[in-house]
């Protein structure tokens, strides 16, 4: 045999080495999972080992042991042993089946925890009983996820958005001083002048001269009910983008049974996130009428409602109110969710009643809400957009 066929037959053997550990991992070890000796554990393997002994062979309690200091070393250890997906997958099990909600308002457990959108998504729901001397501790945890999405959607956004409002302000008409010469040359190749080596514009293309008003008013409406944990979330990363943008006037508005104006908040999304209180009812068509109150130059509005349309108030009177608003000319939207967790649960007949005055409504996912908001801005049509996206709206009722 020549050295590379036994080269070969030690790699062979390696992986299936492994893939017997792996199974051996995943079943637990006991004498009926059909793998014995072979797979004999090294310690890391053995440490890998108890970690998912401590969370899915105990019986379901509080905590995954009598202190939070031992729940920090547990996590720890899944850091160590387990690549980022699994640790994300481990905690939200441990979430679940050992109570370790309780144990987030400890501040030594949640200096241990990998941050990720549903630890957010847990801490904001407990924000209004997280102890005092843990509150610091939960912020620091939110502020890193809110960072990363932010860096992750900050330049899509202000690229879409100003792209928009640069293309809505074109005029053909510009002063000299507002000529945007590489368009106008663009726009007049076929009256190159080879004689000349020059190009003769029958037309100049520009930006109109900006005003002093802001340019777009864009009105977040957002569903705090604890469905909507996730949008909360995202909308709240949106909405501190597009208030650092000067040419844009943005308003945030909560709701639950209640409705709260965070517009003041806008600046730093944790001040933001645990300034909503997930769960309780949900009153949609009163938060309507506080935003009707926001739209002073409708053509240049947009309202973008935030909700899985589960409407404990005046049903009727919400879609008679969304229809005044389209009417009036602002541009109005419907997200039934603004997350990247598939397929919502809605209320299919107030998706449908919006559709059918004029309100597109669909779900949409955080890298698409960008080109969502830029296609809003021009005034473009929201359902040619949305089928350029594979997105399906919701369809109006049919009599």
């Amino acid at each position: 045999m020549s050295e590379e066929d036994v080269l070969s037959d030690d790699a062979d053997a390696g992986e299936d080495r492994h893939r017997l550990i792996r199974w051996r991992l995943v079943l637990g070890g006991e004498d009926a999972d059909g793998i014995g000796e072979a797979a004999t554990l090294d310690d890391d393997d053995q440490r890998r080992d108890a970690a998912l002994r401590e969370l899915y062979d105990g019986p379901r309690r509080g905590g995954l042991g009598a202190s939070a200091p031992r729940v920090a070393r547990w996590l720890g250890d899944i850091r160590t042993y387990f690549p980022s997906s699994v640790v994300q997958v481990l905690q939200s099990d441990a979430m679940s089946r050992l109570g370790l909600t309780e144990l987030l308002l400890e501040p030594e457990l949640m200096r241990a925890v990998q941050p990720d959108l549903g630890l957010v998504t847990t801490l904001v729901g407990l924000n209004r009983v997280i102890p005092e001397r843990s509150r610091e501790t939960a912020r620091a945890v939110v502020r890193t996820v809110t960072d990363q999405l932010e860096e992750r959607l900050r330049s899509a956004t202000v690229q879409a958005v100003t792209g928009a409002l640069n293309r809505s302000a074109r005029t053909r008409r510009p002063r000299p001083s507002d000529v945007d010469w590489p368009a106008t040359i663009s726009a007049n190749l076929r009256h190159y002048q080879p004689e000349h080596r020059t190009v003769i514009p029958e037309r100049l293309v520009g930006h109109a001269r900006r005003s002093t008003r802001v340019e777009r008013r864009i009105i977040l409406c957002l569903d705090q009910s604890g469905s909507m944990a996730e949008s909360v979330v995202y909308a709240s990363v949106f909405g501190a983008v597009l208030a650092s943008l000067r040419s844009v006037d943005t308003r945030l508005v909560v709701f639950d049974t209640a409705v709260a104006d965070l517009t003041d908040e806008l600046d730093d999304p944790v001040d933001l996130l645990f300034g909503v209180q997930l769960g309780g009812g949900t009153d949609i068509n009163q938060a309507l009428a506080y935003c009707q109150g926001l739209i002073e130059q409708p053509e240049d509005t947009v309202l973008v409602l935030i909700s899985d349309l589960y409407e404990g108030g005046l049903a009727e009177e919400l879609v008679r109110r969304a229809a005044a608003v389209v009417g009036s000319g602002a541009t109005m939207i419907t997200l039934l969710a603004l997350s990247d967790s598939g397929r919502p649960g809605y209320d299919a007949d107030h998706a449908a009643a919006l559709a059918a005055v004029g309100v597109p409504t669909f779900a949409c996912t955080p890298d698409q809400f960008p080109e969502l908001m830029a296609t809003a801005i021009e005034r473009r049509d929201i359902g040619s957009w949305a089928a350029t996206q594979g997105i399906a709206l919701a369809e109006p009722d049919t009599p």
